[in-house]
């Protein structure tokens, strides 16, 4: 048998090492040490910072933003396992120089500083651009739904938040009882009544929990014009209850816009709302804001910098403030596949789904054959019966939507109510409803009206097909790659520096790989 040299990893050794020689040229932390030593002004974090002439030495800032920026590179969010990496890591001793900063310390850093990280995200963003990694031609928006630092069974309304806590008042109610009827006994059962007192206590502290968040708090109000209570959340009330493709949960949305030549972040944002049409103004103003910030001789109007984003983005009052702002905008509605005649036979392709009639509802007379005045919003039925206007609303695209109802005394005995209702014999009841249609009118000079044109035209689709590729592998990278799936800060401020720390990760990351920075 081979004679070999019997390797023993459980030992110590002394190595001189240079910790300058270990940041090789053309990685990312070479880039990043690079960056902070030579072309970032850090003195937005010096600010909170008040030891000049006296108490103990601080960690540097450049420090600590290089070791959690390294950190999250290699998709480390904990502050504690950071803290051993740079331990027992070459690569983070080389960073931090081997000060070892205390796990508290990097966590304060983090939560503490998100108005210096955004600081740090606008001069980055400059260092791109002089770099030639943004090509100005188009920026595509959208967002990504992350998890927050909170449990969603937390969350409700004011209401059901009250119902909660007189539930949680009942429960302890009774094992106090049942506590009370075991000190009668004379038997022991020392283990019963020690998991009831720790019972009581857990659920004492929920019922506190609960209870000062009602006193305290005031019921949050949605988007919108139609000002209605959403769920609140007693430990992040500033995140939100979001439906994603894997389920419902208690989070914030990561508004990203980047640029279309190296995908490049421009702009990042949290929203602690799981619908987006909000969110598009924000990003926009900010970005102008960020351009002129760096003394970018650049403008999203000026230069017709195209912008486009998902249907989630649409509404009349987003395409309304486009067209006024004359943006070189393209964001589709939620129908704008229907118009495209090469999804015409999308429905038939996939299935039952996307079928216009689903198996075991009755067909009827369809609203086609109902005429519509629009001038006169008055409707006729089939068999010639005036109907009457029952609602009048807009919806949020700016469309007019009419709904019809046809009168009792008329459905009752009309020879066709068996082919025109689905359930004829509701018009022979006292409290039944007639045949009911809607109709939707879109006048032709909205704002809706000018985004469907140019969503539909020929070059308005070759722009659009840009958005994915564009803004979509960003989400891959933060969320796959450097494996951001749940935030690990409370409030909508922390949340964001969180996020912006992300998005510097993946522009540092760009410049590593496309600058000359890394050379």
């Amino acid at each position: 048998m081979p004679n070999f040299k019997k390797p023993n990893y459980n030992q110590d050794t002394m190595v001189v090492i240079n910790f300058e020689e270990q940041i090789r040229p053309g990685t990312f932390e070479f880039v990043l040490h690079k960056l902070i030593e030579e072309r970032l002004d850090l003195t937005p974090f010096y600010e909170r910072y008040h030891n000049d002439h006296g108490g103990r030495s601080a960690y540097d800032p450049a420090i600590l933003l290089k070791i959690t920026l390294f950190g999250y590179y290699h998709g480390i969010r904990s502050s504690r396992d950071i803290e051993w990496a740079c331990k027992t890591n070459i690569m983070f001793k080389a960073l931090s120089c081997d000060t070892q900063p205390h796990f508290t310390s990097i966590a304060s850093f983090i939560s503490s500083q998100p108005d210096a990280i955004a600081d740090i995200f606008t001069q980055i963003l400059l260092v791109c651009d002089q770099e030639g990694l943004i090509g100005h031609e188009l920026i595509a928006i959208d967002g990504c739904k992350i998890s927050s630092n909170a449990a969603k069974e937390h969350s409700g309304t004011f209401e059901e938040l009250a119902q909660k806590r007189d539930k949680i008042q009942r429960q302890i109610r009774a094992c106090v009882r049942e506590h009370q009827k075991l000190d009668r006994r004379r038997t022991g059962e020392r283990e019963r009544k020690d998991q009831l007192e720790q019972s009581i206590e857990t659920l004492s502290n929920h019922f506190n929990k609960i209870d000062q968040f009602l006193k305290t708090e005031t019921p949050r109000m949605g988007q919108g014009k139609r000002k209605k209570e959403v769920k609140s959340n007693i430990t992040d009330n500033e995140s939100a209850k979001m439906t994603t493709s894997k389920g419902t949960i208690q989070g914030y949305n990561g508004v990203a816009a980047a640029d279309k030549k190296h995908q490049i972040i421009v702009d990042a944002q949290a929203f602690g709302e799981g619908q987006e049409h909000h969110t598009l103004q924000p990003v926009i103003e900010q970005i102008q804001a960020r351009y002129s910030t760096i003394g970018l001789d650049v403008g999203l109007v000026e230069d017709q910098i195209i912008i486009t984003a998902d249907t989630g983005f649409a509404n009349e009052a987003n395409y309304a403030y486009l067209k006024d702002n004359a943006f070189n905008a393209y964001v589709p509605d939620n129908s704008f596949r229907l118009r495209d005649p090469k999804f015409k036979h999308q429905k038939v392709k996939h299935g039952k789904r996307h079928q216009d009639t689903v198996k075991g509802i009755k067909k009827v007379i369809p609203a086609s054959e109902f005429t519509l005045n629009k001038r006169d919003k008055t409707c006729v039925c089939p068999e010639g019966n005036p109907m009457w206007l029952k609602h009048e609303t807009t919806d949020q695209y700016g469309k007019c939507k009419l709904s019809f109802e046809g009168r009792l005394t008329d459905c009752r005995h009309c020879p066709r109510k068996n082919e025109c209702m689905r359930n004829p014999g509701s018009a022979d009841t006292r409290e039944g409803h007639g045949r009911q249609v809607t109709f939707t009118i879109d006048t032709r000079n909205s704002p809706t009206a000018w985004m469907q044109k140019r969503v539909d035209s020929r070059y308005g689709k070759q722009v659009y097909q840009h958005r994915m590729s564009v803004v979509e592998p960003v989400f891959a990278n933060i969320g796959t790659q450097k494996g951001l799936d749940r935030f690990g800060l409370r409030g909508k401020k922390k949340v964001q520096g969180q996020w912006q720390l992300y998005c510097l990760v993946h522009n540092i990351e760009k410049l590593a790989n496309y600058s000359a920075m890394g050379c």
